[in-house]
């Protein structure tokens, strides 16, 4: 009770504060959006280089976090300070080919553990930054506040919506997935619901940002709510998979009822791009 009780004030804080920060922080293009993406994606990519050292692969924490950046760094230097595409490119590249050239000067016992590194450094580049850097990407949108705000919601409502349905009522219909056993069929079904209408009420009470061109705009916005909502089921049943392979349960305990940062930017990072690219299909 203690941690349903915990997840439902995440769940309650969590949605107005992402409100307050949209709405009134508009400057440099969603800069403090932009920065937030960029902190939570560093810190991601630390906890997941703590999981993959788990496994034998040598990265340092430190090391981790600057390249989990990177990506939505670079984003965010080109959508809020107008950086040459050429010059964002060629800092992405950089840290690329860091990654592939900075053990060539390495001492020779040093030379077993190259590749472990090399995989590490590539894993942490990738996620979650280049996963979360679509949503540095949406600020491109027209109506970016009610686009993003969007995204949001529905992300949140799947993740908190679906926890607590299955806490409620998943007692006997859990274990349909080995990845996270403690998944539950009345967890998914309350997920999905309330992405789906969250989806449906953006396109009812927001048309300027949610009417669609290809359907009916109310059921554009289910087929989005629905899309994004098996997106971060997906997004947090891979994190599962990569804990489980680690032998741990949390991947940090940074925040109260979720665990680590990774743990709760999971579902966000994987729906991001698929948002995305699903709201340009339908709504532009």
């Amino acid at each position: 009770m203690k941690k349903l009780v915990q997840r439902l004030l995440l769940f309650i804080i969590t949605l107005p504060l992402i409100a307050v920060i949209v709405i009134f922080l508009p400057y440099r293009s969603y800069l403090a959006v932009n920065i937030i993406v960029v902190i939570l994606s560093a810190l991601g990519a630390g906890e997941f280089a703590a999981m993959l050292n788990k496994k034998g692969r040598v990265i340092t924490g430190g090391e981790a976090c600057v390249l989990g950046a990177a990506g939505p760094a670079v984003a965010t230097l080109t959508v809020s300070f107008g950086l040459n595409f050429y010059v964002s490119s060629g800092i992405l590249m950089a840290a690329f080919a860091w990654v592939l050239l900075s053990r060539v000067f390495t001492a020779p016992d040093k030379f077993k553990s190259s590749l472990d590194y090399i995989t590490s450094g590539f894993a942490v580049l990738i996620y979650p930054g280049f996963f979360m850097m679509w949503i540095i990407l949406m600020i491109r949108f027209l109506h970016t506040n009610l686009v993003i705000l969007g995204f949001f919601f529905m992300v949140v409502a799947s993740d908190s919506v679906g926890w607590t349905a299955g806490m409620l009522f998943g007692a006997n219909n859990r274990g349909i997935i080995p990845a996270s056993p403690n998944k539950s069929v009345a967890g998914f079904i309350g997920g999905f619901t309330g992405s789906v209408l969250i989806g449906m009420g953006a396109a009812r009470f927001f048309p300027a940002a949610f009417t669609s061109k290809v359907m009916p705009s109310l059921w554009a916005g289910a087929a989005l709510g629905f899309v994004s909502a098996a997106a971060a089921s997906l997004g947090d049943l891979a994190e599962s998979v990569m804990k489980r392979s680690s032998g741990i349960k949390d991947s940090g305990g940074l925040i109260p009822g979720r665990g680590g940062v990774l743990d709760s930017i999971d579902s966000i990072a994987m729906a991001a791009p698929v948002y995305y690219g699903l709201y340009r299909f339908l709504f532009m």
